[in-house]
């Protein structure tokens, strides 16, 4: 089988998502990244397009000349990665799919609701495929829930949880320079919702992933802790289901002792979940009335999602990277046309993220009242 052809905009030198899509790409040797706009700086991207055996005619200045020039090539990349800060995965993807090309991009999708209905609205009629890396989905234990959630094993849905802390924001670190939080920080390039945008997109598409429905409203109370900051880095949100159940998300930058602190905990009349990122291979499975029994991955008990996630045998840890790689073998597949989009986040969930942030800022901005999502 012949390798799916890669382009990279964003992940240069500086950039640490971008190392982190280039490994989960090549584990199962399932693609080849040939060509990229690397860098804002174009000598700098190209110095370090040559690191990674890109060859000098496919490194380009910026997103524009690359699919330009990849546009008219008889060789052309399969598909466009977008690693950008997210004022830039809009018009990136925008032009990729206008040329054809299939794109796999960052979250969150845009910056905007209005971007992302008319990202979606292109992925439809160009007919192309469009992945959302939203990394958490591709944990085995986390697709284990989600399947023993829709076959009815928790019972009605009476409450979703989700976190996702850390603390790398809990001082000022982008008056230093430092660039992951200078644009993080800035509303013009991440958009108006600061941790609501980085982590709290994270949090809304897990509970929806595992709970296999999406509340319909929520209360958001957003809090700027850092002193001069521009943009939420505290969130705190209350969530109501068409169905009858509650949640909840907290989503937060500023809490000392948080390094990537992920969690679900999900309950139904008959039986429980919950699940850490941070110790990524157990899932905790607790029936009405019975003892707390753990999960493992690959070991007994797994479902059909868990095994097929699964890559090394069970008691062998895996975990971040290869939950990473798991959307780049599903987004191989999906690109090859061996397969549907299945669990894979699209273009549709970067609309349901977008849709989240809007409401948040909306019942934030009204007082804290709750908001209908959508």
């Amino acid at each position: 089988m012949s390798k799916i052809k890669l382009a990279m905009v964003g992940g240069g030198p500086t950039a640490f998502i971008g190392a982190v899509h280039r490994i989960a790409m090549r584990m199962d040797d399932r693609f080849e990244l040939v060509a990229g706009a690397l860098d804002v700086d174009a000598t700098r991207g190209r110095a370090f397009a040559a690191t990674l055996g890109i060859a000098p005619d496919r490194a380009y200045a910026s997103y524009q000349e690359l699919i330009d020039r990849e546009a008219l090539r008889p060789d052309r990349v399969d598909a466009v990665v977008i690693v950008t800060p997210n004022f830039l995965h809009y018009p990136v993807a925008k032009a990729a799919l206008e040329a054809g090309f299939d794109v796999i991009c960052e979250k969150p999708m845009t910056t905007t609701l209005e971007d992302a209905e008319a990202l979606a609205k292109l992925v439809e009629t160009t007919g192309r495929r469009f992945v959302l890396t939203h990394t958490y989905t591709g944990y085995p234990m986390v697709r284990q829930a989600r399947q023993m959630v829709a076959a009815g094993e928790l019972g009605k849905l009476r409450r979703v949880e989700v976190e996702y802390l850390q603390d790398w924001l809990a001082s000022p670190v982008e008056t230093t320079g430092a660039e992951g939080a200078v644009w993080r920080t800035d509303p013009r390039k991440a958009g108006a919702g600061g941790a609501i945008g980085d982590v709290g997109t994270h949090a809304w598409n897990l509970a929806a992933f595992v709970a296999g429905e999406e509340p319909t409203h929520l209360l958001a109370e957003l809090s700027t802790l850092v002193e001069g900051r521009r943009v939420d880095d505290d969130a705190a949100i209350l969530l109501r289901y068409a169905s009858g159940a509650k949640g909840s998300i907290l989503a937060s930058q500023v809490l000392p002792g948080n390094g990537n602190n992920v969690s679900f905990r999900i309950y139904g009349d008959r039986a429980g979940l919950e699940w850490w990122q941070e110790k990524p291979e157990e899932l905790w499975f607790t029936r009405l009335g019975e003892p707390r029994q753990m999960l493992r991955r690959n070991g007994a008990g797994a479902t059909a999602a868990a095994i097929a996630g699964s890559r090394v045998p069970a008691a062998h840890p895996e975990g971040y990277l290869e939950a990473f790689a798991n959307l780049y073998r599903d987004a191989a597949d999906l690109i090859a046309g061996q397969a549907a989009a299945g669990v894979l986040p699209s273009a549709r969930d970067g609309v349901s993220g977008s849709r989240f942030v809007e409401a948040c800022l909306k019942s934030n901005a009204a007082g804290n009242l709750w908001t209908e999502i959508g």
